[in-house]
């Protein structure tokens, strides 16, 4: 069931779930079901019918219809200021559509990972105690439990045994593992991260990206604003670019690959090999 949201989704929530394990496909046309929490996940699609997204009543993204559909990959491209990171707002709820729609199933959980500038540093807080959130709305039953997954979603990220340590001691590159570790926690059918390899090592990327995958497979939606073009190719079979006067969808070898065709027709210029932030 599709509920029409005319406002921002609420708020994302801060779901439990235990810490990667093996995924497994359902049947084909069946329901998904995770490994590690036996939850039954809607095999539904987010959708976005002539949706706008912008500030003040300024579009900064151009008219989007698409689907994201379950047990998609897709990476949102291009230039500076092309607006990823808008519509990964606008997905997340943190926006409503200034026209259009945005249309999910009623049940489904949305995890939104902001970019690491996002997180006030300063806030009196350690690490553990911040990727610990993650599990806010269905604590471990027991602290043992609690501190186990925590520790293991900090060594997905490469910061195994900085539950001690301030947020504010941590570099950018850092701050931004500790998101996405906290993101791992959380039992999310929809899954959208802004920049979600900044700062990370290439082997905790290769990991991290791994991970998306077996998401996918599980029937979860994954949506991310990346740099590299190589790396969408690579791994991300839908592309969305961004950054001219219509926005374009599809298959990622369409578009960005060699020749690159669909790429030409958004920026004049073809891309070195990555893209900046916006």
């Amino acid at each position: 069931m599709f509920v029409q949201l005319p406002q921002a989704l609420p708020p994302y929530r801060r779901d439990q779930a235990a810490a990667p394990a093996p995924l497994r496909m359902a049947p084909s046309g069946r329901r998904s079901v995770d490994l590690d929490d036996g939850r039954v996940r809607p095999n539904a699609a987010l959708e976005l019918a002539g949706a706008v997204f912008g500030y003040a009543g300024r579009a900064a993204v151009a008219p989007l219809t698409g689907v994201f559909a379950a047990g998609s990959l897709t990476a949102l491209i291009g230039p500076n200021g092309a607006g990823k990171s808008t519509l990964l707002k606008g997905l997340a709820g943190q926006l409503a559509p200034l026209q259009g729609r945005v249309l999910r199933p009623a049940s489904a959980r949305v995890a939104y990972l902001p970019q690491q500038s996002e997180l006030d540093s300063s806030f009196p807080a350690t690490v553990g105690q911040t990727v610990a959130f993650g599990l806010s709305r269905s604590p471990p039953a027991g602290r043992a439990d609690r501190k186990a997954r925590v520790a293991e979603a900090l060594g997905a990220v490469g910061l195994g045994g900085f539950e001690k340590v301030s947020l504010g001691a941590l570099s950018g590159g850092q701050r931004q593992r500790v998101l996405l570790a906290r993101l791992i926690l959380q039992d999310a059918d929809i899954v959208l991260l802004d920049e979600p390899f900044a700062g990370l090592a290439a082997d905790t990327t290769e990991a991290v990206l791994a991970l998306f995958a077996q998401w996918a497979q599980a029937g979860r939606i994954v949506a991310a604003a990346v740099h590299d073009i190589d790396q969408a190719l690579a791994h991300f079979p839908t592309v969305v670019l961004l950054g001219g006067r219509a926005p374009v969808w599809g298959a990622t070898g369409e578009v960005l690959g060699s020749p690159q065709p669909l790429y030409r027709a958004v920026t004049p210029e073809p891309p070195v090999g990555a893209f900046g932030a916006g």
